[in-house]
C-alpha cells in the first residue's frame, strides 16, 4: 500500500480507538508510526537522490561504481535490508516488548506499525519488496495483489473516504447525544 494510505489508515484507526480509550492516543504519532516502516526503508535512498540532484554527481571514488543511487549506499542502508527490519512482525514485537519494559506500560501508538505490516501483506507481490513479516525466522512472503493497480487505488481511497465519513458522522451523533442529555438535566437553581 502507498505511504499516504498507510498514514490515513493509522489516523482513522487512532480516531476510532480514541473513542474507546481512557487515555487518548496522539494522532500525529499514530500517523508517523503508520508510515514508519516505509520511511525507515526508503529515506536513505531519497536523501542521497536529492543530495545528488542538488549538489551534483558523487565524488570520483563513488562514481566509478556506476549503476543506480542505491549502489552508492553502504549495505546496511540498502532499502532491501532496511525493509527486512521495518516490515517484520518479529522485529516489531521485540521493539514493542523492549519499549514496554522500559516504560512499564505499553506504547499503544506503536501499534500503527504492525497495522502497516498487516496491510502490506496482502497488497504486495512476493518479489523484491514482498512483505517479509516473519523475518528473521522465515523469508516467506505472501504473493498478494499489487497496491499500484488503479482499481485497488480507487477501492482503497474510496474505503478511506467512507471510513472518515463514518468517523465524522459518529462524532456528530455523539456530540448531539451529549447536547441532548445536557438539555434534559433539570435546572436545580
Amino acid at each position: 500500500m502507498d505511504i499516504f494510505a498507510h498514514g490515513l489508515w493509522a489516523g482513522a484507526a487512532g480516531a476510532a480507538a480514541n473513542r474507546r480509550l481512557s487515555r487518548r492516543l496522539p494522532t500525529p504519532w499514530l500517523v508517523l508510526w503508520g508510515v514508519f516502516p516505509d520511511l525507515f526503508a526508503f529515506t536513505p535512498t531519497f536523501v542521497l537522490m536529492f543530495w545528488l540532484h542538488w549538489f551534483g554527481n558523487p565524488p570520483a571514488p563513488l562514481s566509478r561504481f556506476g549503476g543506480g543511487v542505491r549502489e552508492l549506499l553502504p549495505v546496511f542502508l540498502q532499502p532491501h535490508n532496511l525493509y527486512l527490519l521495518s516490515h517484520s512482525l518479529i522485529v516489531f514485537a521485540a521493539i514493542f516488548g523492549a519499549v514496554w519494559l522500559l516504560r512499564r506500560r505499553p506504547a499503544l501508538m506503536l501499534l500503527a506499525w504492525p497495522l502497516h505490516i498487516l496491510m502490506d501483506i496482502p497488497t504486495h507481490r512476493a518479489g523484491r519488496f514482498g512483505t517479509p513479516f516473519l523475518w528473521p525466522l522465515s523469508d516467506y512472503r505472501f504473493d498478494g495483489i499489487s497496491w499500484g493497480q488503479p482499481w485497488f487505488m480507487i477501492l482503497n481511497y474510496s474505503a478511506l473516504a467512507l471510513c472518515y465519513a463514518a468517523l465524522v458522522l459518529w462524532s456528530y451523533l455523539a456530540r448531539r447525544r451529549q447536547a441532548k442529555s445536557v438539555a434534559e438535566v433539570p435546572d436545580l437553581v
